[in-house]
């Protein structure tokens, strides 16, 4: 009990010190998030949620962009304003590295020995640097330090930026690695385990490598055999059911599970892709309301008739673009009623009939065609996950990085496995469950022998989209690595278009963070969402990735 308080507190608190930064500063010599007091403790505790946050943006960007999760509004550019960026902006600097600096200075300056605090410390902000050369292509570093002398701090490009990440991975790993004492910290993630921090070292080491094409540095991570290679230590946040003061719910469940029904859309293309392919994690990963959507076929396989006030488009005449390229443009089967890439129409009264999170990763319902409502504490009342770092993702790495064909299909096999495995694990937080629906394991292995032997059989751009649509899949709930993948090779070309025949070119970055461009006289703002990141050689926009 006594620790669940601690943690709620620190919820409280922490959450009061990120929601203060309304603008952002590089002045780091008077921080109002920095506590005085000197208490490690809380500004470790107040770094992770941050870290937490950073991350959850980059997942929520990611997966609107490539349509694993939905994204409304017609004109990317319209999309995605200065304003995107503020928020992981404010949070790596006003946090991560405001607090890590006030930690290390207190680690110097005090006879208690503070390596495990700093080595976290150095882990969060060597990932939150490259999310931010992910998402914007640059970040401040070698001015950000030096307040005085650098008071309007330029930003350093994306290549530096990621050697400077490695640079604080192998300090915390030095750190670290000699499993130094907790002293009283609460570790949100391994609850003191360094060892699997370490792990979690090596992974982010992967995810530069395979960003970066590096094979042969890529390959002597793995040849070390110490990442996160088994479910067991995924790097995730885990939420918990508490509603009020504070609300530590999944925040897709807390959007969700209200008394007026589900507030988020779901995305067409992945729900009518696992649909068609039977994915066993279907009924994890999303909760139907209704059996049938208006303009599309029920679970019996009868026609839904239309419905213009509860779903407008299931009336129109799909655009022609919808129309040649055969894709879905409003209506999925089997009440998966959700919206196709840039729908931009207004919210009808569809709360109680459109889809839900389900049980994975947000902690909702399983879907037992039940078609029951949503509702406060239904399901698994929130005590979800945020995916970080995933095992089942690095398998999925691996084969992007593999010699051959043939390895890459084994490795595609095992994160499929994994994932699989994982997502089915969740189905106990809802207890008023049928199980009876949940998938058997000779469905699921089924499921992956045909699926392998799909990929197997195809060439060219099709085995490429085969392996890509599993890795969309396998990242649901996580999907910021797939607006990297899709940068940086294309695949999958099976995603819908947007609703906008004419959407603008897809965004190869954001824009910079609106905040700190008012405030820094040595940036300009960009006016485009076409530059692309350093390791980001394709063809430029609009003409790739064609799948626009």
């Amino acid at each position: 009990m006594k620790k669940i308080i601690k943690y709620m507190l620190v919820v409280v608190m922490a959450g009061s010190f990120l929601n203060s930064c309304d603008t952002t500063e590089l002045n780091l010599t008077e921080n109002p998030n920095i506590l005085t007091s000197g208490d490690v403790n809380l500004l470790l505790n107040t770094m992770q949620l941050g870290y937490r946050n950073n991350v959850s943006t980059f997942n929520g960007l990611g997966g609107a962009l490539t349509r694993i999760d939905f994204m409304g509004g017609r004109d990317y550019f319209n999309n995605y304003s200065g304003a995107t960026m503020n928020g992981v902006w404010s949070t790596t600097y006003s946090n991560i590295f405001a607090n890590l600096q006030e930690m290390e200075r207190i680690n110097n300056e005090s006879d208690i020995n503070y390596n495990f605090h700093v080595g976290l410390g150095k882990v969060m902000q060597a990932h939150s640097l490259i999310i931010l050369v992910d998402l914007i292509g640059n970040a401040a570093y070698s001015e950000a330090l030096d307040p005085i002398q650098f008071p309007a701090p330029n930003l350093d490009d994306g290549a530096s930026i990621y050697t400077v990440a490695l640079g604080l991975l192998t300090e915390a790993e030095g750190l670290l690695s000699s499993g130094p004492a907790t002293q009283g910290a609460t570790d949100f993630y391994y609850d003191g385990d360094t060892t699997k921090w370490v792990k979690v070292i090596n992974t982010i080491r992967l995810k530069v490598h395979k960003q970066t094409s590096n094979v042969s540095a890529f390959n002597a991570v793995i040849a070390g055999n110490n990442f996160i290679s088994s479910t067991e230590d995924d790097l995730e946040f885990k939420y918990g059911t508490n509603q009020l003061q504070p609300d530590t719910r999944h925040p897709s469940y807390a959007t969700d599970y209200t008394p007026s029904g589900a507030n988020n859309y779901k995305s067409n293309w992945t729900m009518e892709t696992m649909l068609e392919k039977n994915d066993p994690r279907i009924r994890y990963y999303f909760y139907r309301q209704v059996d049938g959507t208006p303009g599309s076929l029920d679970i019996n396989g009868d026609e839904v008739a239309p419905n213009e006030e509860t779903l407008a488009c299931s009336l129109v005449v799909p655009p022609q673009h919808y129309i040649d390229g055969g894709y879905t443009y409003c209506s999925v089967d089997n009440g998966y009623w959700g919206r196709s890439h840039g729908n931009d129409e207004g919210t009808p009264p569809d709360g109680f009939t459109r889809t839900a999170f389900g049980v994975y990763p947000a902690g909702g319902r399983f879907d037992d065609n039940s078609f029951g409502g949503v509702g406060l504490g239904l399901g698994g009342a929130g005590a979800g996950v945020e995916p970080m770092l995933l095992a089942s993702w690095v398998d999925f790495w691996r084969a992007e990085m593999a010699s051959s064909d043939a390895l890459r299909g084994t490795f595609m096999e095992a994160g499929m496995t994994k994932s699989i495995a994982k997502v089915q694990t969740f189905g106990s937080l809802d207890s008023t469950a049928d199980t009876s629906f949940a998938p058997s394991t000779t469905e699921v292995a089924d499921y992956i022998s045909g699926i392998v032997a799909e990929y197997n059989a195809a060439t060219g751009d099709d085995k490429e989209n085969v392996y890509a649509e599993q890795y969309w899949i396998a990242l649901y709930g996580g999907a910021g690595e797939s607006f990297n993948y899709y940068r940086k090779t294309g695949f999958p070309t099976t995603l819908l278009p947007n609703w906008e025949p004419s959407p603008g070119a897809f965004p190869r970055s954001f824009l910079l963070p609106q905040n700190e461009v008012i405030t820094n006289p040595n940036l300009s703002q960009r006016t485009t969402l076409t530059t692309q990141v350093f390791w980001d050689t394709n063809p430029a926009s609009p003409a790739f990735p064609i799948a626009n």
